[in-house]
């Protein structure tokens, strides 16, 4: 009876073939499958949303072998759901069974940021090397991944054990890697690809002998994000597409990406850009505002359950205690804490995500990557334990499928058109605008599902709420020129 029940529970999973316009490359970290009562896993994961699924993390070990990092969720995830009537696993349960069936490749990736330490004494070592290059393929050919994913940050990272050697010893562990799978793949039948998470900050890029290391990799992911935060004395953007008004103007999606392709001469085609679906706080002192003096602490109060660092899904349930700001500079929105929240978040919306999607098109990139996939997976309303839509890597995939290069207009998102209010709202909310000729007002939930809409004709204008379920929406004011969008909640 219990086989009977797992086979129907997948008749529920998300069964869309993935036919993604370009390459949607999710990050899925293992620790987060417990979150939410197990609310992403692999029956729930929406797999016509990307291409290849990372699996986060393993662990490179100092003599060159790779163990799990948290051996009770990979054997779930990985071999599948338990039979614990044999000891075995139920056929078709695991993480990789459902995503082939569902045309989506997983890699697993091997490091990250607090994994990273034994990477030089790897590359370093040819015997480690010839190991670890051994280890991935046992990898592949026990759990049936599709290659492997690099994540280490950084060569030459001192911080992490990293040395000036590590330029020259990357690339040689990186071919060590390739001809062993490669060789693998040649027996099987099977292509199996190679890729690796690189930083985003010039002096990263510096640590990396690109013409080695480029042939050598299918997919080189960008990790655009995480240029500014606590460690910075001012408040600033976690992931700005264009370089802020202050602060470090080589840190942005922009100025990364053109680094790469310029100077370095890397194929735009093998290059994916980062988007994150997650957002990063900082304490200030007094009123909070952008490139204001930062307290160098992150809000661990208001986000307890993302230790201040607040998955896409957290900051839409706290916005009402925050002021909704947009940074027409940058590109990207800001909240800053209203009624004594001395809190700044920086995040990514439905916007910067669409404007991004719109970036990596103009550059005739591969694609993106995100970090990481569960912090878009918003429930019905929260602790209900079912997913009503994954509105970012949806806003993501739109425009990879949709939008048409050569129209990106910089300017014409601009959070600065129309004010809305009151926010939270009951029955009805005010638009005020600079003028209502041939402008519309526009509703739609966070999944992007359109309610309604309706002409303005008065500057300051009522729009009645009675028939909107509470909730979280956005509204776009709509103008001949510009596009405003306001986030709404909806109270009881």
């Amino acid at each position: 009876m219990k086989k009977v029940i797992i086979c129907m529970s997948l008749l529920f999973a998300f069964k869309g073939v993935a036919q993604n316009c370009y390459e949607v490359v999710g990050y899925y970290p293992n620790w987060q499958w417990y979150d939410r009562n197990k609310l992403v896993n692999p029956n729930t994961i929406d797999y016509s949303k990307y291409t290849i699924l990372n699996y986060a993390f393993l662990v490179p070990e100092a003599d060159g072998t790779i163990s799990l990092f948290d051996p009770w969720a990979d054997e779930n995830l990985l071999l599948g759901q338990i039979d614990w009537s044999t000891g075995g696993h139920f056929p078709n349960t695991s993480l990789i069974d459902i995503a082939h069936s569902n045309g989506v490749k997983v890699l697993p990736s091997i490091g990250g940021f607090t994994l990273s330490n034994n990477f030089p004494g790897i590359a370093a070592d040819p015997n480690k090397r010839a190991i670890f290059a051994q280890s991935c393929v046992t990898l592949i050919q026990m759990y049936k991944f599709d290659g492997i994913d690099l994540d280490w940050e950084y060569p030459g990272f001192a911080d992490h054990s990293g040395t000036p050697q590590d330029k020259a010893n990357f690339p040689l562990l990186l071919q060590d890697i390739r001809t062993a799978i490669d060789n693998y793949g040649a027996s099987i039948g099977k292509t199996m690809l190679l890729t690796a998470a690189v930083g985003a900050a010039e002096v990263r890029m510096e640590n990396v002998d690109w013409p080695a290391v480029e042939p050598l990799l299918d997919i080189i992911n960008l990790m655009s994000y995480d240029y500014f935060g606590t460690w910075d004395a001012n408040t600033n953007h976690n992931a700005p597409l264009f370089a802020p008004s202050q602060g470090d103007v080589t840190f942005n999606l922009e100025h990364s990406v053109n680094k790469l392709i310029i100077d370095y001469g890397v194929n735009p085609n093998k290059l994916t850009a980062g988007v994150p679906f997650y957002g990063r706080t900082t304490k200030t002192n007094s009123t909070p505002v952008l490139h204001g003096p930062s307290t160098g602490v992150a809000d661990n109060i208001t986000f307890q359950e993302d230790e201040g660092t607040p998955l896409y899904y957290n900051v839409l349930q706290k916005l009402s205690l925050f002021n909704e700001n947009w940074d027409n500079v940058a590109k990207v929105p800001y909240l800053t804490g209203k009624d004594g929240l001395n809190t700044f978040i920086s995040y990514d919306d439905l916007q910067s995500i669409e404007l991004k999607a719109q970036f990596i098109v103009e550059k005739q990139l591969r694609g993106a990557i995100i970090w990481e996939i569960t912090g878009d997976y918003i429930e019905t309303f929260p602790g209900s334990g079912q997913v009503s839509g994954t509105p970012l890597v949806s806003k993501l995939n739109d425009v990879f499928c949709n939008y048409i290069p050569g129209n990106l207009d910089v300017n014409s998102i601009d959070h600065a058109v129309g004010t809305v209010y009151p926010n939270p709202a009951i029955n009805a909310i005010t638009i005020q605008g600079d003028s209502y000729l041939g402008t519309e007002i526009e509703l739609v939930d966070l999944k992007g599902s359109f309610l309604f809409r309706q002409k303005m004709t008065h500057t300051i204008q009522s729009v009645n709420l009675d028939n909107v379920s509470p909730g979280s929406y956005m509204v776009k004011v709509i103008t001949q020129n510009s596009i405003d969008y306001h986030k709404l909640i909806v109270a009881e």
